[in-house]
Formats: C-alpha cells, structure tokens, sequence
C-alpha cells in the first residue's frame, strides 16, 4: 500500500524555530491546494489546547492546525508531557492523562508508547495528502535516543525523511549542523535529506561559504536561509522560555503586569493583550516586585496550582498585590490563578503531589477549591456578564471551586443541554475576579470592554484571529521565497515506498571534523 507523504523537521537544539517552521510549511502547502496535517509524536509543554474531540495537545500543534484550516485533534500531538517539578511531568497520551512519571521512569516508558504514537500518525495520513511532522528537542542527544519516539526514533520507526534545522541566531550554527552529523548513527545521517538555517539577520548571501562548508562536511544539501521573521511574536508561543525575552512596551496607556509563575501554563492567554497598541504587558520574574504602576495583574494558569502558590508567597508576590489592590487597582485570576484567590486549595487526592496537602489561599475572592482527578477540557461561548460582550474559549483544568463568592460570577457560558451556566466570581467591591476560561482574550468585544473599565479609551479595532491568519500567510509567504519548497515536497513525497528515503541525493561519505 501506498504511505501518505510525509516529511520530519527536526531542529539541532530546542527552540531553533521548528515549531514556526512547520506552520508556515503548513500553510503554505495548504494555499497549494493540498490537504495538510500537522504531527508531533511527544512534546512537552504546560501550554496546551483543547481539541475538537475533546482532548488537550500541545498549543504548537493547534496552531499548525489553524494554519491547515482544520480543527486540532488529538492524533496530532499523541505524547504531551506537562512538567508538574524539576524532575517529573503529567503524561497526556491521544488526549488523555495516563499518569504521572518521573523523567527516569518515562525513559522506560517511550518505547510502550510508541504503538499509540504510530496509530495517531496513520490516522492523519488517511485523511490527508501530505503529513508535516515536528520533532522535539534534538536528535543529538543520543544519549536519550534509546526507546526515543520523538526524532530518530520515530523517523525510523514511520521510515520518513528528515530536514534539520539550525538556529544561526544563537551563534555557532556551522558547529551545530556539523557535530550532529558527528555524533548521528550512519543510518540516521543518511535520513537526513537536507537542512535549513534559521533566523538569518542581514545579507543572506554573506552566508554562502558557511553553506559550502556545512555541505562539504556533511554531504547534506541547503534548502534554503530563512531570514529573521519578526511577526513570529504575533503568534502564539508554546515554550515558557519566549517569556524570559518578553519586553514590556514603555509609554503605553495600559499596563497589565503578569507574576511569571515556575508552573506557569497557558500564557498564550495574554497575547492578545500584548497585540493591543495601547497595552504594555510585563511579565515579571521571580526575585522582582509586581510593579506599582500596573492598572491590571493578571495571575495566569499553573500546572502546579499548590506549588505555585507557594512559589509566589516566596516572592513577596502576595505582599505586592494587597498593594496594588489599595492604589485602587484590578486583579483577575485565570484558571490556576483563579484557584488561589480564593481562601483555600487543598488536594486531597494527591492529583498534585501527596494526598492531604492543603493551603490558604489569597483570600481576595470568597471561594474555595478541592482538586479532583476529573479533568474538564472543552470548548465554550458566552458573555461577560458586566458588559455583556460576548466571548468565547476553552476549560482545562482540574478541581471544583465553591463557595458564596459564585453568586457574583464573572461570565454566563452556554451548556451542553442549550441552557447557560454560571462562570467564576467577582469580588463585591468588584476590583477582583477569576474564572476558568482560557482564551477568553482573544474575543474583540470582550477584551474591548475589559480595557476600557480600566481606563478610558477608544477601542483599537485590533481583530485578533484576523491578524493570526494574516501572520500565517505571512510566514508562508516568506517561506516560499527562501525555501525551496518544491524540493521539500518532492523529499516527502520520495518515502511513498515502504523502506525507501528516495529521490534525493543521499549524503557523501562521513568525514572527519
């Protein structure tokens, strides 16, 4: 039988701009008139998505999605690993948690999964002409490449062609694109049909000898420098690391101040905020004080809402916005953060780590919240209640908050049965509120109103789900002119034949650096 045609970017490090590449590389195929599917075998990220059948992936893969024009569905992102500590994560498999696994123990784990991880795959390709697959990390870490499913592992195991990424920003890209080839099994270099550098900044062709050299060292051919993109920032991040460069816009009207929490998880809710014209949003580090100047603090979603409570009592954070509230500012608690204004978490189950553990909350909102092992994950629409914009987004979490601050809720959503239900709470002088709504930002109307009872302004027209799309045919755009994007088709379309990586010049023999 005939395999879908498919191709693998893998990158030479984290955060070389795999992810950007493959929902340009998305788009642009789909603008071709080719029905396109986006995979990743295992990503680990606390920023997720729910999907359309009802389940979480990564939010890299949703936006890749976007850029096919079809709804994200699980089989996208099969593995999603969502860090709770330094040395252990929650393990999503097709959608749902399968269990908590600490990083040795998941070591062990990868090569049972790798069924799974291969039926998702195959499910995309029967509906699609073409399956665009991101790896994750490096596949020089051959330390890790036993049982691995994420790079080499899964490119073998789908018996698909890989293009590898480098990142010349960083610095050190000839060095990064050469040493993978070193340390990169025979077979496994000769996968490899071809590279691209990345974030070019000036003069592309000053370039040219580095691309001889790398060529001549790993008989891999260019497909082409991508200059620097800078409308990347217009969309959304999947890894926390984007917010240690983030740069709070000076002289703007508004300015929303963002505790960067450690488990902070679905950050991409602000970005809308960020693309207000008006709107300065800082995301503050640990070891800095919530700024005094802030109209709005935001406390964002946590994958580790006890633990992060904790991690901002420890920053004086507590102190800092018992401040703000007296200068007369506003505070709003989305999901994780929702949880902790209230007057108590307490976990009894252990979803979070040992049974029995509970904490005072920040007693901003007359709530309190027991986590549970049910996890809500959907799709919702409604309105904020004080303005009546509508809006619209997404419940992930675990937990059921109570309490009498609910007779004050924040939004009204629609149910399941046709009806409505009540949403989060408002504090009864109104300066404090939270909800477990993520996205709700990226509805116009709503984020219009909401800005405007901080300050008076005159809405920005800013449409923000037009903008994305604009983005994204921009990075297809731009992907077009530098990539030679009949090649990369070509390449994915030579593995139609079971056992054959075809149609491409293999790599010259290994040389020595």
């Amino acid at each position: 039988m005939e395999k879908t045609p498919a191709i693998m970017v893998q990158g030479t490090g984290s955060d070389v701009g795999k992810s950007l590449l493959v929902a340009g590389l998305c788009r642009a195929f789909t603008k071709r008139g080719l029905s396109v599917r986006p995979f990743k075998p295992q990503n680990m990220s606390n920023n997720a998505a729910v999907t359309a059948d009802g389940g979480e992936i990564g939010r890299a893969q949703a936006l890749q999605a976007r850029a096919c024009g079809v709804p994200a569905t699980t089989d996208m992102n099969p593995v999603l690993l969502k860090p709770q500590s330094e040395v252990g994560a929650q393990v999503v498999v097709q959608g749902r948690i399968l269990g908590n696994a600490k990083a040795r123990d998941y070591q062990a784990m990868k090569g049972e999964l790798l069924p799974k991880v291969l039926e998702s795959f195959r499910r995309l390709g029967d509906e699609a002409d073409l399956v665009i697959v991101e790896g994750a990390g490096s596949p020089a870490e051959v330390n890790l490449r036993n049982g691995d499913i994420a790079n080499m592992g899964f490119a073998e195991a789908a018996d698909l062609p890989v293009i590898l990424v480098a990142d010349i920003d960083r610095g050190g890209v000839i060095a990064t694109l050469v040493g993978s080839h070193v340390v990169l099994g025979e077979a496994e270099a000769a996968r490899i049909a071809g590279y691209v550098v990345n974030k070019f900044r000036g003069d592309v062709s000053l370039f040219d000898e580095g691309l001889a050299i790398i060529t001549a060292r790993t008989g891999w051919p260019s497909l082409g420098v991508v200059p620097f993109f800078p409308a990347a920032s217009k969309l959304p991040a999947e890894d926390a690391v984007a917010l240690s460069r983030a740069e709070a816009a000076q002289g703007r009207a508004i300015k929303v101040a963002v505790p960067q929490l450690a488990r902070i998880a679905n950050f991409d809710d602000l970005d809308p905020l960020i693309a207000e014209p008006d709107v300065a949003v800082d995301f503050v580090e640990a070891g800095r004080a919530l700024p005094g100047d802030a109209d709005l603090v935001v406390l964002p979603g946590s994958k580790a809402t006890l633990a992060d409570l904790a991690f901002l009592r420890a920053q004086g954070w507590d102190i800092d916005l018992a401040a703000h509230l007296r200068r007369g500012g506003r505070v709003l608690g989305i999901c994780g953060g929702y949880q902790m204004l209230g007057r108590r978490v307490a976990d009894p189950e252990g979803i979070e780590g040992p049974r029995g553990r509970e904490a005072e909350g920040l007693g901003l909102l007359d709530v309190e919240t027991v986590l549970t092992g049910d996890k809500a994950l959907k799709e919702v629409r409604g309105i904020h209640l004080e303005s009546a914009a509508a809006l619209q987004g997404y419940e992930m979490h675990v937990g059921v908050t109570q309490g009498a601050g609910l007779t004050r809720p924040f939004l009204d959503l629609a149910n399941e049965a046709g009806g409505s239900r009540r949403e989060g709470a408002v504090s009864a002088d109104g300066k404090v509120a939270g909800c477990y709504l993520h996205g709700l930002f990226a509805a116009d109307a709503f984020r219009a109103a909401f800005l405007g009872a901080l300050k008076d302004r005159a809405a920005s027209g800013l449409a923000y789900d037009t903008q994305v799309e604009a983005v994204l045919d921009q990075l297809a755009a731009h992907l077009e002119a530098h990539l030679d994007l009949d090649r990369v088709l070509d390449i994915a379309r030579g593995a139609r034949r079971a056992g054959e990586v075809a149609d491409f010049p293999l790599p010259r023999p290994r040389m020595a650096p």
